[in-house]
């Protein structure tokens, strides 16, 4: 249910800079810890139908493995081209070791 926070994974599971997709409730969403926080993106980038959580993570930005595009993990805004659209963003918050995620998109 949109709004509701729901625990996808504990912050031990989760690598520096490496992506974790998790699903919820059928929405496919990258999980990412760096720079000391940590972030989820909805997983497929805008420009093609591509697990974002495959890519790199470097700068705050997550690559798409294919055609090379980066998305800002704070906002889903692409870097440059061939993207043109952002990807959803989505709230995190942290109990303990718990990460919750919200479908509840902030952009």
């Amino acid at each position: 249910m949109p709004g509701t926070f729901v625990r996808v994974c504990g912050l031990s599971e989760l690598e520096e800079n490496t992506p974790k997709r998790v699903e919820l409730d059928g929405t496919p969403v990258s999980v990412v810890k760096t720079e000391g926080e940590v972030f989820a993106i909805n997983d497929i980038c805008s420009h093609a139908n591509v697990s974002l959580s495959e890519g790199e993570v470097e700068d705050c930005q997550i690559e798409c493995w294919l055609h090379g595009s980066s998305f800002d993990l704070r906002t889903g805004k692409p870097s440059g081209l061939p993207a043109t659209r952002p990807v959803p963003v989505y709230p995190v918050q942290m109990e303990g070791d718990d990460v919750l995620v919200s479908l509840n998109q902030e952009s």
